[in-house]
């Protein structure tokens, strides 16, 4: 059942390295073959919760103040008009990558390419096995890159999984050629220090750079030893992407000592996450900029040499914000939003007990220019809406709504659903629409919801991590002048000039 205009009250309490050239991809065209998903790619695992948040959880939804087990509800201004559940691909959907007429689903078991020529009618294109967290995927040109960040026991789809500590274990980065959508082709394999739990593409002519994202070292693993304070630098030459290779490790970080210059989370900064490395990165090549969120820290560099990315500033909000988690720049490139991903993802932070400032978006404007340009924080957004304590629920990937004048976004927040919101006054920002699903269930918290809400020309795409791919149209006088603007490819990380 779908509810238009459906509305309920905030105040209720919810609770207070095989070689890669030339490899094949399994092509998956009815059912799995070869290689099967391991433990370390398999979904979160369920969670218990106390029996007083069961009760409450039910009682909310017969109260009609959160929607029922898996029902669907939106504004009046967000039309649901696309499901596409999940096929020969059982394992967690991650991001999403547009390019022409197709979309590539990540997906922690490989990725699906969908034709989306009809949004209202998308086709799968082709499925592809190959298993290793998080899958978080790219496009540019002929080549499509997958990001492995669990230990495998080499660089094929066959891989299984291997303990950190074994020297031969192998995480990096994948690299298909997609000139053939119908049959994408395993190209190279470059291992990377600590894996890529995502990555983010600095595109040129000749060549691809590929930002590496990765965190959380120990000195137990060959691979991945402290401090582990920068990002791996990969050059992929267009016409032999097999040459793909490392070329360098800039340390955002600088300092002495074991633990390099980030911050120190806990117990100098209770609850926030020590820095250890970079999460997501996102680049403006239009502006040679780039605003990296890094555990703990939130930093914004120049990427004119892309092989030496440069810091030009650098924050930390060790009141609010937990875990740095992803950025997005606005059109003009005079503000940045942080998110913060307060739980890990799996918690349920959205409700009265956690409040409206944590789990949130951090805006930022930057003031100043060149080099003396300063990050300036301005505001928090948080759904307005209190979820159960049995979904969780926390800021997550999204993406701008391309509006001249305007600063829009939209946003997944895992169970929260997907919100589009505005922060055209950074210091105001506000909600416009929504499309969400009541929880998974009531008993437990389990991981679900949408991972990845991104707008491509007209239409916004979700990949919802366990209900397959959506597709909304949203209908608003304020995001309307945006169905004029038609891009041939997007990889959110990678931002476009939308209006050059």
């Amino acid at each position: 059942m779908i509810l238009l205009n459906y509305r309920r009250t905030r105040r209720r309490r919810l609770g207070v390295a095989a070689a890669a050239g030339g490899l094949l991809a399994a092509l998956l065209t009815a059912a799995p073959a070869g290689a099967v998903p391991d433990p370390g790619d398999t979904p979160v695992a369920p969670k218990g919760v106390s029996k007083s948040a069961q009760a409450e959880a039910r009682e909310a939804i017969e109260s009609g103040e959160i929607p029922g087990q898996d029902e669907i509800v939106h504004s009046a201004n967000i039309e649901h008009v696309a499901n596409i559940p999940k096929d020969v691909l059982p394992g967690t959907n991650s991001d999403l990558a547009f390019q022409g007429r197709y979309a590539f689903a990540g997906n922690y078991d490989g990725f699906r390419i969908f034709d989306i020529s009809n949004p209202r009618a998308p086709k799968t294109v082709a499925q592809v096995l190959c298993p290793g967290s998080q899958n978080d995927i790219s496009v540019s040109g002929n080549l499509l890159f997958l990001s492995t960040d669990s230990s495998r026991s080499d660089s094929s789809c066959n891989s299984t999984t291997q303990p950190a500590t074994e020297k031969s274990s192998w995480e990096g980065m994948k690299v298909f050629d997609i000139s053939d959508k119908r049959n994408p082709r395993y190209v190279a394999a470059v291992e990377t220090a600590c894996g890529s739990h995502t990555h983010t593409l600095v595109p040129e002519r000749r060549n691809v750079y590929v930002y590496v994202s990765s965190y959380s070292p120990n000195a137990t693993y060959p691979d991945c030893q402290p401090p582990h304070d920068g990002i791996s630098v990969i050059k992929v030459p267009r016409n032999a992407p097999e040459k793909a290779a490392v070329v360098g490790f800039p340390v955002l970080f600088p300092g002495e000592g074991p633990d390099g210059g980030g911050n120190p989370g806990g117990p100098t900064n209770p609850g926030v996450s020590k820095t250890t490395g970079c999460h997501d990165i996102t680049v403006l090549p239009s502006k040679d900029l780039a605003a990296g969120a890094c555990m703990g820290d939130g930093i914004l560099f120049s990427v004119k040499d892309p092989e030496h990315p440069k810091v030009i500033d650098r924050v930390q909000d060790n009141v609010n914000f937990a875990f740095w988690h992803s950025a997005t720049f606005n059109q003009k490139a005079n503000k940045v939003v942080f998110t913060d991903e307060l739980g890990g993802g799996s918690g349920a932070t959205c409700n009265e007990a956690t409040g409206p400032n944590r789990g949130a978006d951090g805006i930022y404007d930057i003031v100043g220019k060149g080099d003396q340009r300063k990050l300036v924080f301005r505001s928090y957004f948080k759904i307005p809406r209190h979820q159960a304590d049995t979904e969780n629920c926390v800021a997550h990937n999204g993406s701008l709504i391309p509006v001249k004048g305007k600063d829009l976004m939209v946003q997944a927040w895992y169970q929260g659903g997907v919100s589009v919101w505005e922060f055209t006054d950074s210091s105001k920002p506000r909600e416009i629409a929504y499309f969400e699903r009541g929880p998974l269930g009531t008993d437990q918290l389990t991981f679900g919801g949408s991972w990845s809400a991104y707008y491509y020309n007209g239409y916004i795409y979700s990949n919802e991590i366990t209900k397959g791919f959506d597709v909304l149209k949203i209908k608003d006088r304020r995001t309307d002048p945006a169905r004029w603007v038609h891009l041939r490819e997007l990889n959110v990380q990678t931002q476009p000039d939308y209006f050059d």
